[in-house]
């Protein structure tokens, strides 16, 4: 019986070279091959290191076929690394279905643990790590935009994002007129590259600080936002619900509205019930 193959989660830095590991170098020498997200990437690694192990594409738009092709070869016995362009594999990128599959036919799944942006910004932001969400990239229309940031509003936890520069400026006005005015946010642009830089205030003063300086909206950005703290349900936070309520004032029904709200704020929708009859009065 052929011995199974094994699969590699392998990280690479996010911008400095000098932050591979040894263990990552040895076993992109050691597969047979590397499942790449972008291969024009991979190879400068491997060129640095004058390794000459062949590599795959593998990416966002891969399809079944392209994972079963790839699961028949750790079936056969080869064994092969996982990467993406940056950073840990299936952080915010399409590699879980990949191992899913792996882990689904009982094929060994190994982290290469190094690089990881969210860890990173986390490390150095300050603000509480003990608890926290990763969320991805803040979505990028309008609308969906504000309602995420309303439902972040009375989180306890450290929230850690992605932005691109195309939508920086725009997230942050959107941000500082939904955000408590005491909350904090942490900007991490760039990190570990040549132009490397951070901020850290609240949503306006972050707002202020990149548009102090184009340079500031350039390149990659890992924001973290500090949680809401303990004053959930007092007055503030009802008020900030009545916020929540007002933006869906049209596009739902009362009683969509505040079922909605209740949700998101975690409020009680008969003590939203009574907010509305106290302001209409």
């Amino acid at each position: 019986m052929t011995e199974l193959g094994q699969l590699f989660v392998v990280a690479t830095p996010i911008g400095n070279m000098g932050d591979i590991t040894q263990r990552a170098v040895s076993v992109f020498q050691s597969v047979d091959y590397i499942a790449a997200e972008d291969t024009r990437v991979t190879k400068e690694i491997l060129k640095r290191f004058s390794i000459h192990t062949p590599i795959k594409s593998y990416h966002d738009f891969s399809n079944e076929k392209d994972r079963e092709l790839i699961l028949l070869d750790l079936l056969q016995g080869k064994s092969l690394a996982l990467v993406c362009d940056a950073g840990t594999p299936l952080i915010s990128d399409p590699g879980y279905k990949l191992v899913r599959l792996a882990k689904a036919k009982n094929i060994s799944v190994k982290p290469v643990p190094g690089a990881c942006s969210v860890i990173a910004a986390l490390s150095v932001s300050g603000l509480p790590t003990d608890r926290f969400q990763f969320d991805g990239f803040i979505p990028a229309k309008t609308l969906a935009r504000k309602i995420y940031f309303e439902s972040i509003l009375f989180e306890k936890r450290s929230v850690v994002l992605f932005e691109s520069k195309h939508r920086i400026l725009e997230s942050f006005i959107a941000l500082s007129e939904v955000l408590q005015s005491d909350r904090e946010v942490f900007i991490a642009r760039e990190i570990t590259k040549k132009f490397e830089s951070d901020f850290k205030g609240t949503a306006k003063q972050c707002l202020d600080w990149l548009r102090s300086d184009n340079d500031h909206t350039r390149g990659e950005f890992v924001l973290v936002i500090k949680g809401c703290g303990d004053f959930a349900l007092s007055e503030k936070r009802k008020h900030e619900a009545m916020k929540i309520m007002d933006s869906l004032e049209g596009k739902l029904s009362v009683r969509d509205a505040i079922r909605v709200t209740s949700e998101i704020s975690g409020i009680q929708k008969n003590v939203l019930y009574d907010k509305v009859i106290e302001v209409k009065n």
